[in-house]
C-alpha cells in the first residue's frame, strides 16, 4: 500500500499455535502490526504438523503457511531461564501479547498477566481458551469440532433426519480469532486514551454462542422449542419455504428473501395458490417438495432469468472450479502468491478488507522456525 497501514509501529508477541489465536495475529499483520512467534527450537509451534491432505510446503504445513505470512519467528525455550529472561526484555517492549495456552500453563512458566502487567503496564494481553478458565469445561481440549459440537452448531445445518451437521472448516477458530482482534483493538484504543493495558479473554465456546445469538434468541423466547431442520434443502431451521438450496434440471439454485406471492405467480403453480403466506412456515416441507418438483423441470440460469428481474433473491450453487473462474470472483483480486526461499509458490487469499479503496497484500511468507531469532536478538539487545 502506499499509505501507511493503520497498526504500524505496534509490535504483537504471539504464543500461539493451531488457528484461532494466528488467525488474529495473521489480521494484525495484515493491517501493519509487526507480529513476532515466539516459538519452540526446532519443532516451532504444534500448527506448523497440522496439515490438511498431508499438504506440506518447506517442512511446515500449508494450513501454518496460510496462517502465519507477514510474521517473523523467535525461538526460545520458556523452561530455560535465560530465554525466558530474554523473552520478558521483549514483552517489556511490545503493544500486545498474545496465547491459547490451557488455564494455568502460562502461571507454571510465569507469563500470567498479573506478572507480566508488573513489567509492562501498557500491554494489552489477549488470551483464547476453549470453554473459559473456570467450569466443568474448563480443562478440556479446545479443539473446532468438539466446540462445534457442544455449542449447538452442528444441529442447525443439513436436513430434519440428518444427523449433527458440523460445518466443513475451522468456524470455530476462525470467529474466534476476529473477536480477538476486536478485543485487542478496543484495548490498544483504550490504551491510547489511558496508558493502561488490558486484559482480553475471548473463548472458542463463547464465540459460538455469539455466533448463534439469532437461534439461541429465538430458543430463549420461544418457549424453548428446539430447532427443527426442514426435511430437504433446509437453508436455516427457523426460515421459512422457500428458503433452501434445490436441484434444478441441470444442477442447483438457492432462494432466499422474496414475496411468496410473487414466486407463486412466477412459477404458475396452481398447487402452491391454496398456501397463505403465514403456512409459510408450519407448512414448510409441504411447500418446497412441491417447489422440489417445479424448479427440476428448468436449468438454473433459466429460473435465474426468471426470478433476478421479478425481485427474487436467487443464485446458482458454485463449486470452487467456476467460482474462482468467473469474473465476479477475478474483479476482487482475492488471491495473491507468496514466494518462499525455496523457490515454491503459495497461492493462498488475501486479507478481506480494503483501506482507502487500496487492497492489503502481503508480501512476506510465513518464517521458518527461529527464522529471525538472531536478528530479533541484535535489534532489541537481548
Amino acid at each position: 500500500m502506499s499509505n501507511a497501514k493503520p497498526l504500524e509501529g505496534m509490535l504483537v508477541l504471539e504464543f500461539c499455535q493451531f488457528l484461532a489465536g494466528p488467525s488474529a495475529g495473521l489480521r494484525l499483520a495484515d493491517l501493519g502490526a509487526r507480529v513476532i512467534k515466539i516459538e519452540r527450537p526446532n519443532h516451532g509451534e504444534a500448527g506448523r504438523q497440522i496439515a490438511i491432505k498431508n499438504l506440506r510446503v518447506d517442512g511446515s504445513s500449508l494450513v501454518f503457511h496460510t496462517l502465519n505470512r507477514n510474521k517473523e519467528s523467535y525461538a526460545a525455550n520458556l523452561k530455560d531461564a535465560d530465554d525466558l529472561e530474554r523473552v520478558k526484555a521483549l514483552i517489556a517492549r511490545a503493544d500486545v501479547m498474545t496465547h491459547n495456552f490451557r488455564p494455568g500453563v502460562m502461571e507454571k512458566i510465569g507469563l500470567d498477566y498479573d506478572t507480566v502487567k508488573a513489567i509492562n503496564p501498557k500491554l494489552v494481553y489477549a488470551t483464547v481458551t476453549g470453554y473459559g478458565t473456570v467450569g466443568p469445561w474448563s480443562a478440556k481440549p479446545g479443539q473446532d469440532l468438539l466446540v462445534q459440537c457442544m455449542s449447538g452448531l452442528a444441529n442447525l445445518s443439513g436436513d430434519k433426519e440428518d444427523g449433527p451437521t458440523p460445518f466443513g472448516l475451522a468456524v470455530a477458530d476462525i470467529v474466534t480469532g476476529s473477536h480477538m482482534v476486536h478485543g485487542i483493538l478496543a484495548a490498544l484504543l483504550r490504551c491510547a486514551k489511558t496508558q493502561k493495558g488490558a486484559m482480553v479473554e475471548v473463548s472458542l465456546l463463547e464465540s459460538m454462542l455469539d455466533f448463534q445469538f439469532e437461534v439461541i434468541t429465538t430458543y430463549l423466547n420461544d418457549g424453548n422449542k428446539l430447532p427443527e431442520r426442514a426435511a430437504q434443502g433446509s437453508g436455516h431451521a427457523y426460515l421459512s419455504a422457500p428458503y433452501g438450496v434445490y436441484a434444478t434440471k441441470d444442477s442447483h439454485i438457492s432462494l432466499a428473501m422474496g414475496s411468496f406471492d410473487t414466486l407463486v405467480e412466477l412459477l404458475n403453480a396452481d398447487e402452491l395458490k391454496g398456501y397463505s403466506e403465514a403456512e409459510t412456515f408450519t407448512k414448510r416441507d409441504e411447500i418446497m417438495a412441491i417447489l422440489r418438483d417445479i424448479l427440476s423441470t428448468k436449468t438454473t440460469q433459466e429460473w435465474l432469468d426468471i426470478f433476478e428481474p421479478a425481485g427474487i433473491w436467487s443464485s446458482a450453487v458454485f463449486d470452487y472450479e467456476q467460482l474462482l473462474n468467473h469474473e465476479a470472483y477475478k474483479v476482487l483480486q482475492m488471491d495473491q502468491k507468496l514466494s518462499l526461499d525455496t523457490g515454491e509458490q503459495i497461492h493462498t487469499t488475501r486479507c478481506p478488507i480494503r483501506l482507502n479503496d487500496e487492497k492489503i497484500f502481503a508480501p512476506k511468507p510465513a518464517p521458518r522456525v527461529g527464522q529471525d531469532t538472531d536478528a530479533i536478538t541484535k535489534e532489541f539487545n537481548l
